[in-house]
């Protein structure tokens, strides 16, 4: 059963999300929050898997509060979705660095929002594609010098760094795997383990570092 927090100061906003997600025999929405500091009392109560949370709210916003969330050890295993009306680039960076496991615009199709908490809840990274297409134009609009390093052979071995490289083209541990030529345990072993030595809390945050860093340019490797 997937535990799933819904925080958004419109109830109605709310109640639609609810209406799905209870038709779903697999999810359970154990709690609603309308502002950040409620969402956080919410989280310390339920331990939800899924935290699904505005990025617009009062008293503290959904940035705020996925930062709150990804730092206490004692929650590492709440995946936080940010959900807004906007898709704006700094809003991305900014929920993914952060800690967010995805970023979605609230007009996504029913079937694809329940795909995605489904795809947060295993821990994999979740990005509307519009918004993908957005952070890709983001780090080519950047000037090279902007770019700095952090991912060199002193952190990641060969075949971890092969794989950051496909989790930031969006493959899959499954697709990974084959593209490797290996298992797919191997594959998420890989992955977990350049996450540990990044100290990164998952696959979006590893995403953004692999850009970053340059370890991956768009349309290039």
């Amino acid at each position: 059963m997937i535990r799933v927090l819904l925080v958004d100061d419109q109830p109605l906003i709310r109640s639609g999300f609810r209406a799905l997600l209870d038709l779903e025999d697999d999810i359970e929405v154990v709690g609603e929050a309308a502002d950040g500091l409620e969402a956080l009392a919410l989280v310390r109560t339920h331990l939800p898997d899924v935290a699904l949370v505005d990025v617009r709210m009062p008293v503290l916003d959904g940035i705020g509060t996925t930062r709150r969330i990804a730092s206490d050890p004692a929650l590492a295993g709440v995946h936080v979705v940010i959900l807004t009306n906007y898709g704006l680039d700094e809003y991305v960076l900014d929920a993914l660095r952060a800690g967010a496991a995805g970023f979605l615009v609230k007009d996504v199709l029913p079937e694809d929002f329940l795909h995605a908490v489904r795809v947060a809840a295993r821990g994999d990274a979740l990005l509307a594609p519009t918004l993908t297409r957005r952070l890709i134009h983001h780090f080519l609009a950047r000037p090279p010098a902007a770019v700095t390093g952090g991912l060199g052979p002193a952190e990641l071995t060969g075949r971890e760094r092969e794989a950051v490289v496909l989790v930031a083209r969006g493959l899959s541990n499954e697709e990974i795997a084959e593209r490797m030529v290996i298992s797919p345990l191997t594959a998420k072993t890989h992955v977990n383990r350049a996450m540990t030595k990044l100290s990164v809390r998952d696959r979006a945050q590893l995403v953004v570092l692999a850009y970053e860093s340059g370890l991956v340019t768009p349309g290039g490797g």
